[in-house]
């Protein structure tokens, strides 16, 4: 047993369930961002959302076990990712990522945006030319020290 095996037994029960990212996320009590990628095998849950988790997807006590555990984080088989819709998050930094970097460094100074203080929001926007995906995303700012 495994955490990899764990995140196929959640996708499977998922599937065959019938259920949203949305609808897990109300159950486990957090953003549907975050449950998502913690179901994916991203992050550590406490224990009472894997007790939520466990009843949800019908999991063993070892299998719970497995979501409190600190994960290996990275989910992507390959460096440069071949799934279209990842691949194009992959472009986004390829082109704009040195405008990003100039733009955070000009704003706050010598630093990084954490991924670990972070937030992230996910809407559909409507629009009459196509619907638009928003994405949110908002980390805190960690400047570098000097010492």
């Amino acid at each position: 047993m495994d955490r990899n095996q764990v995140t196929q037994k959640i996708v499977t029960a998922k599937v065959r369930n019938k259920l949203s990212w949305a609808q897990i996320a109300e159950r486990i009590g957090q953003s549907k961002e975050w449950t998502t990628a913690a179901m994916l095998g991203q992050m550590t849950l406490t224990a009472k959302q894997a007790a939520a988790a466990q009843e949800l997807f019908a999991l063993t006590d070892e299998e719970t076990l497995w979501l409190q555990i600190v994960p290996y984080k990275g989910s992507l088989p390959t460096p440069v990712p071949t799934d279209p819709l990842i691949y194009r998050w992959y472009e986004i930094v390829s082109v704009y990522g040195s405008t990003i970097k100039e733009l955070i460094h000009e704003e706050f100074g010598d630093g990084i945006m954490s991924a670990i203080d972070f937030k992230m929001d996910i809407q559909r926007q409507a629009d009459p030319n196509g619907d638009r995906v928003n994405v949110m995303l908002s980390g805190k700012f960690l400047p570098y020290k000097t010492y």
